[in-house]
């Protein structure tokens, strides 16, 4: 029971970046455990060249199932039978709600456990140990399986490293489940709400109360517009529920966890429930009035003083820069 069964998410050619980092990180731990990691892509327009792809992610075989894309009950059904008919003792998600519904859905159907929001995985023993945050991120447990394993990650917590080569591609043919053969998908996007991407964004700019209304997010998007690329404006809980921001763009416990290189809090408090969901930014920068804001006992520049008045210099600096 050593080799890994990964999900890959895709859409439109292109493997979600968190299926890709699960990748990564199951090659390594099969390696570890003397197996291989496979992945399992679901769908009815996957190229031979998007499923072999995940080869250069350390997989060294792809599994592609001709069913609905993007919907649960066909995964759990691919992953249900491709994993009894070989020496799988784990399943790994990358993470997002896809993947805590079809993964409640394996571990259910093998009859085995679950952990989910991972944010690493070591092997102990010859058997794999998965470590989640817990009391609001303030300590860390490790869970071990007793039987099959699934484990669904939290969303940027795995890298994706390559270095392989294009993997073989099996196909297989399912016996789906008569729920999963009724479902028709009409169409599918990757975002909730307004088209917001925080989770690839390098760098964030993000706007909390301390915006005080919602035009001023207008500060927010001009300095995302002066770093330019992939930068992108996001909001804390507080301004998306005073209507302020749309909801795909919530950073936090019950929005969406980030990792960029650079995160730049406007307004913003530093709740623990915001804390939760950007504080693997490789670097926070606060600008905020208050000196007691939490989020200054974290970032790693804190700035106090009116926002309204050094949000656009800090702009025109950047600008300026940038040549």
């Amino acid at each position: 029971m050593s080799n890994i069964l990964v999900y890959a998410l895709h859409f439109e050619g292109a493997i979600n970046k968190n299926s890709l980092g699960a990748i990564s990180a199951a090659a390594k731990l099969a390696g570890d455990l003397g197996g291989e990691a496979h992945v399992v892509l679901v769908g009815d327009d996957i190229s031979d060249d998007t499923a072999a792809s995940v080869g250069a992610y350390g997989a060294t075989k792809a599994y592609r199932v001709n069913a609905a894309a993007g919907t649960a009950q066909p995964v759990v059904d691919a992953l249900d039978q491709i994993a009894s008919g070989g020496d799988y003792g784990y399943a790994l998600f990358g993470g997002g709600l896809l993947g805590f519904e079809a993964g409640a859905g394996l571990a259910a159907r093998r009859g085995g456990g679950i952990a989910v929001e991972v944010t690493g995985l070591t092997v102990d023993g010859g058997k794999l140990v998965a470590e989640r945050p817990v009391l609001g991120d303030s300590q860390i447990s490790k869970i071990g399986f007793k039987g099959f394993g699934v484990v669904v990650g939290r969303l940027n917590a795995f890298e994706a490293t390559e270095g392989g080569s294009p993997a073989p591609v099996e196909d297989v043919t399912v016996e789906l489940s008569k729920a999963a053969g009724q479902i028709n998908v009409v169409t599918r996007g990757e975002q909730r709400g307004a088209d917001v991407n925080i989770e690839d964004a390098q760098v964030l700019i993000t706007g909390g109360r301390g915006l005080g209304k919602p035009e001023s997010f207008s500060l927010a998007e001009d300095l995302a517009g002066a770093f330019g690329g992939n930068a992108a404006v996001a909001a804390t809980r507080a301004a998306v529920d005073a209507g302020w921001f749309p909801y795909a763009g919530q950073i936090g416990q019950t929005g969406k966890t980030v990792a960029p290189k650079l995160y730049v809090g406007l307004g913003v408090s530093g709740a623990i429930q915001h804390k939760v969901g950007m504080q693997s930014a490789e670097a926070i920068v606060a600008i905020n009035k208050d000196a007691n804001a939490p989020i200054f006992d974290f970032a790693d520049l804190g700035v106090v003083g009116d926002l309204h008045a050094i949000t656009p210099a800090l702009t025109e600096a950047i600008k300026a820069k940038k040549g």
